[in-house]
């Protein structure tokens, strides 16, 4: 059952980062750690950053991919976009970055899948 579910993530990440670079954007970092806090991938398009969360799951879904993407996961993405915007990384990136929190969601049946972007999903507040 783990090995199953860490297949359908992986293949979503490779899915999604396939679909950002077709779209323009270069993958800076893909499973970014600091701790026990993750990014999916970081990716740079023109003086953009993205900060991409990718949710996958097999058909029949009981519920939209993208709702797992909830506050608590909205603030560790944050606190994760914060480390690595903080970690030596960061002075390899052109100065002047616009910031976005984005979500891919994979929804695949057998070898077919469906992909959505939601590029600005979310802007991180700090209340």
């Amino acid at each position: 059952m783990k090995n199953s579910r860490l297949a359908i993530g992986k293949r979503g990440e490779d899915e999604a980062c396939r679909h950002l670079e077709a779209a323009g954007h270069t993958i800076v970092e893909r499973n970014w750690r600091w701790g026990r806090l993750e990014i999916d991938i970081i990716s740079l398009i023109g003086s953009e950053l993205h900060f991409v969360e990718v949710k996958s799951r097999t058909a029949p879904a009981s519920a939209a991919p993208e709702a797992n993407v909830d506050g608590g996961k909205q603030r560790r993405l944050t606190a994760a976009a914060l480390a690595f915007l903080n970690s030596g990384r960061r002075r390899l990136l052109p100065p002047d970055l616009e910031i976005f929190f984005d979500i891919i969601t994979l929804l695949f049946d057998g070898p077919d899948f469906e992909l959505n972007y939601y590029p600005q999903a979310f802007i991180p507040t700090y209340a």
